[in-house]
């Protein structure tokens, strides 16, 4: 069997991180975790060593990467809450946009030509046409998706400048937990939608906030493209693989193309626990687009890669574990 080379991941001791390093050591890669463990955790850390530094080090980076022989680097270590964005965008540029020039003078300096970005649907803004493709004008409505827009920028400029061959993955909604259970999701604060109502389904959580119910959707709240983190870091592994084999740099979704509202999520909860659950109805958030769903025809042609548990009864199966009051053993 051909030995795989060692792989640098930043935030890797983070959610999605964490799963694409357990689908990289499974796929014979040596995932190196690079993390400074301000919101990741350390004992998500299972399938390689853990490097604890910041991206925006560009030193550090260059050590790591040289220390472990990596080849090539997977870059998710960014903040992303875009609500907290808009309250605090500097944080954001010098996290994200600042991460990534640490990132790539790192890389510069090792002579490693080779990543995986961590992008964003929230790179479009509010589209104009669904699904949405990724020629699909790219406008930011908020400071996150900015900081995403610019680091796919800067890996073009770098590429046309360098040897440096990339690929960015517009993830659109990330959930679920890995269906072994030896990972989860874990954030604090916790912000996104399925956490949230498991929570409240389990009351170890409030009542789950809805925000708006007047949008132009078939039961009148948003509607989301839901991907299991597992086919996330499957998708992760398939682009190194091309990467690695020579491939061209490449821009791509990462999506279902299947849309699910916020009130079919709490139907779904309510038909796996058998209770009502608890839910408070408020007006809309100022920028929440009313849909946004993928077009991931593109990562099959290019990547050959096409979901598989992204399912929304399998993502809730394997993400209600994680807030249950008490998890099972095993």
């Amino acid at each position: 069997m051909t030995t795989k080379p060692a792989v640098l991941v930043t935030g890797g001791a983070g959610f999605i991180g964490s799963h694409t390093c357990k689908a990289l050591f499974e796929n014979g890669y040596t995932p190196v975790a690079f993390d400074n463990l301000t919101t990741g955790h350390a004992d998500a850390v299972r399938y390689g060593p853990l490097v604890k530094g910041d991206v925006r080090d560009a030193d550090a980076v260059q050590a790591a990467l040289q220390a472990h022989g990596a080849q090539a680097v997977l870059h998710f270590a960014a903040r992303a809450y875009v609500g907290e964005s808009v309250r605090m965008p500097l944080a954001y540029h010098d996290n994200n946009v600042g991460g990534m020039i640490g990132l790539l003078q790192g890389c510069a300096a090792a002579g490693v030509e080779r990543v995986v970005l961590s992008s964003s649907c929230a790179t479009y803004g509010v589209p104009a046409t669904l699904p949405i493709r990724e020629d699909c004008p790219q406008n930011p409505i908020n400071p996150y998706g900015y900081t995403k827009l610019v680091c796919e920028r800067m890996l073009a400029e770098q590429a046309a400048a360098t040897g440096l061959r990339y690929a960015a993955l517009r993830y659109f909604n990330a959930a679920g937990a890995d269906p072994s259970g030896a990972l989860g999701e874990r954030h604090d604060p916790e912000t996104h939608l399925i956490p949230l109502a498991l929570q409240a389904a389990f009351g170890t959580g409030p009542a789950l906030s809805v925000f708006g119910t007047d949008y132009p959707t078939e039961d009148g709240t948003c509607i989301r493209d839901y991907i299991h983190v597992a086919d996330l870091a499957r998708a992760h592994v398939l682009a190194l693989d091309h990467l690695l084999r020579g491939g061209a740099s490449l821009c791509v979704n990462l999506g279902t193309g299947q849309g699910v509202s916020v009130r079919m999520i709490i139907r779904a909860i309510e038909a796996m626990t058998g209770q009502p659950l608890p839910v408070v109805y408020g007006p809309r958030r100022a920028g929440d687009p009313p849909s946004l769903v993928a077009d991931p025809a593109q990562a099959h042609a290019l990547l050959g890669f096409r979901t598989s548990q992204s399912d929304i009864t399998t993502i809730l199966r394997d993400a209600a574990p994680w807030f249950r009051p008490v998890r099972q053993a095993g």
